[in-house]
């Protein structure tokens, strides 16, 4: 199978990670297990990172500050062999950072600060149109302004380009965007939030798969946490089981699938089955590691898991 050539629109965060025995109610102070500064994170770099480390030639379009954070992220994604080429610097803002609360059982709070990510302006996009147009596939999430995402978009459609959105965090979409959205790949909360379908089984996923193929898209993939994953195609549908394994850290785990899937999946979704258990296998990785970018295994290390099962 030839890489695939994947760019990336999308967002960086320098995590800063908390580990809570419990989460505090309101008014309560409770003392912190471990402080952990300055971790790689941002869906959009998560996912770059997945794909690339699944041996997919991988372009990050995304917008730094010129700050000791970006310098630190910039040095990871070059470790990992990323295209960053593309990556554009702005004095205006900081690099972009969350703060992640961890409890013992390995959920997780998320709050982000948006930074130099929300700073990405369609025009940024369309000075990188030449990557864009050249990719296989395109991948965007929410973290930065759907703007941009939209200009990624329609340059990849106007080249034939497959886009896939991960409409990460839920908020609603505009239909141009949906428009121009071949693959969505939702949580449960995010189709619920876009559909107004609560998804409790493989009945409501497929309900709610109707509702995104009204809108045009041609695929649509449901993650569902340590329940597993739902795809759907006008052709066929089915639930992929997740892999039963000890999470410490579900951090960067849906990120991880979607880079996964888009580094092995076929053009024409032909292996969907395969690149879905192979994106299952790489998140069940995932989350039995804390932290977010240094979670992320690589492609030896995921076929390494599929020959023991």
């Amino acid at each position: 199978m030839m890489p695939k050539k994947i760019v990336v629109v999308g967002s960086t965060n320098v995590d800063k990670v908390l580990n809570v025995e419990k989460y505090a109610l309101p008014g309560e102070t409770l003392a912190i297990d471990s402080y952990q500064q300055s971790h790689g994170g941002g869906k959009g770099a998560n996912q770059a990172i997945a794909a690339v480390r699944s041996g997919a030639d991988t372009t990050f379009i995304t917008k730094l500050g010129r700050d000791e954070d970006a310098e630190m992220m910039l040095k990871g994604f070059q470790q990992d062999h990323m295209n960053v080429d593309h990556v554009i610097m702005t004095d205006q803002s900081q690099t972009g950072k969350a703060y992640i609360t961890v409890d013992q059982s390995g959920q997780n709070s998320i709050y982000v600060y948006g930074g130099a990510n929300m700073a990405l302006s369609p025009d940024d996009v369309i000075a990188h149109r030449e990557a864009l147009a050249k990719a296989d596939r395109v991948i965007a999430q929410l973290e930065i302004p759907i703007p941009a995402i939209i200009a990624a978009f329609k340059i990849a459609k106007e080249n034939g380009v497959q886009t896939i959105l991960n409409p990460a965090p839920a908020k609603e979409i505009p239909e141009e965007l949906l428009h121009l959205t071949d693959i969505i790949t939702p949580n449960e909360t995010e189709a619920q939030t876009l559909t107004g379908l609560e998804v409790k089984d493989e009945v409501s996923m497929l309900d709610n798969a109707l509702k995104f193929f009204a809108q045009g898209i041609k695929m649509v993939i449901i993650t569902v946490g340590d329940k597993g994953s739902f795809y759907a195609t006008p052709e066929s549908h089915a639930f992929i089981p997740a892999f039963k394994v000890k999470a410490v850290d579900t951090t960067a785990a849906g990120d991880t699938f979607i880079g996964a899937l888009a580094s092995q999946l076929e053009l024409d979704n032909s292996n969907i089955r395969e690149a879905m258990l192979y994106a299952n296998h790489a998140s069940s990785l995932t989350v039995q590691v804390a932290g977010a970018q240094n979670s992320i295994p690589d492609q030896a290390a995921i076929n390494a898991e599929i020959q023991k099962n």
